[in-house]
C-alpha cells in the first residue's frame, strides 16, 4: 500500500516525538529501535523508510526536543516583564515537577553525559542546540554586554543542569529538594553576577502560576 507524504511525514513525526520521551526516560541506549517503532504502531522494517540509522533517530528525537523547550520558553517569557524573566527560568527548572518527569523534561541533563561519548556528528549536533539555549538566556540577561551575558547564561545554564541531575539522584525528598533551593540561588548569582535583587532572591511559592507555567516550558 503507497501512503501519501502526508502520512509518511505524520508518521515519522510521531516516532521522533515518541522517541524523544524514551530516549530521556531509558537513556540513549536504554531503548531500542524495535520498541520505539512498536510504540509508535509500526513494524520494525519500516524504520529505515524513515531514517538512515538509529544515529539518525536520536539526533532528530533530541534535537526536538530542545527545539519544543526552548520554542515554549520564548513564549512564557514574552509574556512576562524583564525583571521577571531570569526568575521564572530558574524557578521553572528548578521545581519538583521538571525533576520528576524525566521523560518530557529538558534533554540535556537527561542525555547530556551519553552524548559526550557518542561520535563527533551527534556532539555536533547536541552542541547547536545547547547553544540555542544558551543565547535564548542570555538574550533575557539585561544591563551588560552581550558577551557578558552569554557568559552568565553559560554559567546559570550549567547550574541549572547539575543541580537537576543532583536533585533526581537524590530522589524526591527533602534532601532533593534542599539541592533544588541551594541550585536556585547559585543559578540567579550566576544570572545577575553575584548581584540577585531583593525581588529576584525571595524564593518562589511552589504553585505559583508563573512557577508552573515555567515549569511546563521546562518539561517538554
Amino acid at each position: 500500500m503507497r501512503y501519501s507524504p502526508e502520512h509518511k511525514a505524520e508518521t515519522h513525526a510521531r516516532i521522533v516525538r515518541k522517541a524523544s520521551v524514551r530516549l530521556r526516560e531509558k537513556g540513549a541506549h536504554g531503548v531500542g529501535v524495535a520498541d520505539l517503532m512498536k510504540e509508535a504502531g509500526l513494524t520494525h522494517g519500516g524504520f529505515y523508510a524513515h531514517f538512515a540509522s538509529r544515529e539518525a533517530l536520536v539526533i532528530e528525537a533530541f534535537g526536538d526536543a530542545m527545539d519544543r523547550s526552548t520554542e515554549r520558553w520564548r513564549k512564557v517569557l514574552a509574556e512576562l516583564a524583564p525583571e521577571k524573566r531570569l526568575p521564572a527560568i530558574v524557578d521553572g527548572y528548578l521545581c519538583p515537577q521538571h525533576r520528576d518527569d524525566v521523560g518530557h523534561g529538558c534533554a540535556i541533563p537527561a542525555l547530556g553525559a551519553e552524548i559526550a561519548r557518542e561520535s563527533p556528528k551527534t556532539r555536533k549536533a547536541f552542541a547547536a542546540k545547547l547553544e540555542a539555549m544558551v543565547d535564548l538566556f542570555a538574550e533575557n540577561i539585561m544591563g551588560v554586554s552581550p558577551k557578558v551575558a552569554r557568559k552568565r547564561a553559560s554559567a546559570m545554564l550549567a547550574t541549572l543542569m547539575g543541580t537537576l541531575v543532583m536533585a533526581r539522584i537524590a530522589g524526591s525528598g527533602e534532601f532533593s529538594d534542599e539541592i533544588l533551593d541551594a541550585g536556585r540561588v547559585a543559578a540567579l548569582a550566576c544570572a545577575y553576577g553575584g548581584d540577585v535583587p531583593k525581588s529576584a532572591a525571595k524564593p518562589v511559592a511552589r504553585k505559583r502560576t508563573i512557577g508552573k507555567t515555567a515549569a511546563a516550558a521546562a518539561r517538554r
